[in-house]
């Protein structure tokens, strides 16, 4: 069930019944709380037990959900701009964020469980106050600090990084770029590194250590999250696609696709489980 009441939060009870094609711009929270429930995403599969917390920063890319018969949890989905607009001053969310784009599951201790538990709840709880005269403010706070527990969590179960202001903020630009979709346009290294005033190579190391992927793997991401969404749309044919995103033929686009997925866009749209809005 669907508690829809801001649509910059959102709390559902199910992912079976999750609009992905209506959020298209928001990051999916599950704090699984009894049952399982599996998924795919980016060709990897993932059962989830009591105790994961599973952050989508792009849900289009998970599929095959299955819940058990048992299956619960608090279920958040969040506007990506209501989030970027608090503008939390921390180095630590480009950090965060590259590594939820490769492995987007949390094993919770028993104190970082309850910690998320108490946050999720609150939220919850404190959304339907619709007449509250600072409600955005209000949601705002409440979700920084949920968001800096997170960013506790994860840092502690990682190996020490550290990354400096210049670094931070160079990588801030490169991922910036990437969310204004000039990958659309290019997908060129040389491209991105001259836009930032750096070479290809500097860039490259950047990346590699801070998430142990080279920039182009960052573009690549990107790239393809944009195409999944867009073969999520069953009225757009294969060839417009292509076209959308700046390749040079159909069978350029379909040869990065399989590259990228393991399938070609034909059968990954095909294989789509797409549900009609509400």
């Amino acid at each position: 069930m669907e508690q829809n009441v801001w649509d910059k939060i959102l709390f559902f009870d199910s992912l079976v019944v999750y609009p992905f094609n209506r959020y298209t711009d928001h990051v999916l929270h599950i704090l699984c709380t009894d049952g399982n429930v599996s998924f795919s995403f980016q060709n990897v599969h993932y059962n989830i037990v009591p105790g994961d917390y599973v952050i989508l920063t792009n849900p289009l890319l998970a599929t095959n959900f299955s819940e058990s018969d048992d299956f619960e949890a608090v279920i958040m989905s969040l506007s990506d701009s209501f989030v970027t607009s608090m503008a939390i001053r921390s180095n630590y969310g480009i950090i965060g964020h590259l590594s939820l784009l490769q492995n987007p599951v949390m094993k919770l201790s028993p104190h970082d469980y309850r910690i998320c538990m108490e946050d999720l709840l609150r939220i919850r709880e404190r959304l339907i106050e619709e007449s509250h005269l600072f409600r955005e403010e209000l949601m705002g706070y409440l979700l920084i600090a949920h968001i800096i527990d997170l960013y506790d969590i994860h840092a502690r179960n990682q190996e020490e990084l550290y990354i400096s202001e210049r670094n931070a903020d160079l990588l801030r630009r490169f991922i910036g770029l990437l969310n204004n979709k000039v990958y659309v346009q290019n997908r060129n290294l040389g491209y991105y590194a001259s836009l930032l005033c750096i070479t290809p190579h500097y860039l490259t190391e950047v990346c590699k250590k801070v998430s142990g992927e080279p920039a182009t793997y960052w573009i690549d991401r990107f790239t393809i999250h944009e195409i999944t969404r867009l073969l999520h749309q069953k009225e757009i044919p294969l060839k417009d696609i292509a076209e959308r995103m700046n390749f040079s033929s159909l069978s350029h686009f379909s040869r990065y696709v399989q590259k990228q997925i393991g399938i070609p866009p034909s059968e990954y749209k095909n294989r789509v489980n797409i549900r009609p809005l509400p």
